[in-house]
């Protein structure tokens, strides 16, 4: 089969698409025939030689796919039948034409959705689900701060925060991308290049601040999240794009507002914690699938940026480093 491949960590240049062996499932997982998988920045890292996948997991780029099942291996229980529309979050091996996944983890296609649009789901939702309802355990009425709102994780936010009750508040980099937010669901949105958000946030809400944030971002951001964080404000950190070191009194001002800082990673789990990942993936099939399909209300939407063939994986990477695509990038898989 023909999968994303790199021999040495570096940039984009160093991917290109290299024949493998095609997986057979083991006990207890299914082979999924690759439509579409979706790109993600832990594929930049582990490109980069930032982010290895876990012991046993695949080496191939990828932590989420949509396709037919093909075949089952030995131990199923039979929820699967060959030829079922299927979507999943991976630990690798997503951008290949073949991949082979627990049957505990995959998730059915919502109807009326398209392959490349199922894509788009796993990874961002999934991240966003949890972080909402898993860690930060939302309330109704609660003021929720998503930073990156027009990234994939952060548009499935904004959508799960009014499906919840509560009121999404954003930032982004460009007008463009805050009408996207604006066009999902958020209350108000703010630039971070030209406004302080913090300010900004603090006015919206009448100088109550936020009740939970969800900060992608790290170091670079960690005052003005205090200065707008509620008191008794969740500060949920799941990704350091600005990096991880903190020079200031933290501790002080986050003691100040009674906050608590809960931090995720959806992909760093273990054998030991697949069960509770299964209970997370029951609890977003039965909770938020059926809004995906035709004729749900509300109605949620994955919102796809562009769609590049698995032959032009380095132009998607270098378009994702330049932060240019509103919603997900998703990689179509070879017939």
């Amino acid at each position: 089969m023909l999968a994303a491949y790199f021999d040495c960590p570096g940039g984009p240049e160093n991917l290109y698409v290299k024949e493998v062996m095609k997986p057979h499932p083991g006990e207890g997982e299914v082979l999924v025939k690759v439509s579409a998988s979706a790109l993600n920045r832990a594929d930049l890292l582990q490109r980069r030689g930032k982010y290895p996948p876990l012991k046993g997991a695949s080496d191939i780029l990828g932590l989420e796919a949509a396709g037919c099942v093909i075949e089952l291996g030995p131990g199923c229980k039979g929820r699967w039948k060959p030829g079922d529309a299927v979507m999943a979050l991976l630990s690798g091996g997503g951008q290949a034409q073949y991949a082979t996944v627990p049957e505990g983890h995959l998730m059915p296609v919502p109807n009326d959705m398209t392959f490349i649009q199922a894509a788009a789901i796993p990874e961002a939702w999934l991240t966003a689900f949890q972080l909402l309802h898993f860690v930060g355990k939302i309330q109704k009425g609660e003021r929720v701060l998503i930073h990156a709102g027009a990234s994939g994780v952060g548009l499935a936010a904004i959508q799960l925060v009014r499906l919840a009750g509560g009121i999404p508040i954003v930032t982004a980099g460009t007008q463009e991308k805050l009408k996207a937010t604006a066009n999902a669901g958020a209350a108000v949105g703010f630039n971070y290049k030209t406004e302080d958000f913090s300010e900004k946030v603090l006015a919206f809400t009448q100088g109550s601040g936020v009740d939970m944030i969800l900060d992608c971002v790290g170091s670079s951001y960690w005052e003005k999240n205090l200065s707008c964080l509620s008191t008794d404000g969740r500060w949920i950190v799941y990704g350091l794009l600005s990096g991880g070191e903190v020079h200031g009194d933290l501790f002080a001002k986050l003691l100040s507002k009674r906050g608590s800082i809960h931090t995720s990673l959806l992909r760093s789990r273990d054998k030991e914690a697949s069960n509770s990942y299964r209970q997370r993936r029951n609890a977003f099939t039965e909770d938020v699938l059926p809004y995906f399909s035709g004729g749900a209300s509300p109605h949620l939407q994955p919102l796809v940026d562009s769609v590049y063939p698995l032959h032009e994986i380095a132009e998607a990477h270098r378009v994702m480093e330049e932060n240019k695509n509103i919603g997900k990038i998703v990689i179509e898989m070879p017939a």
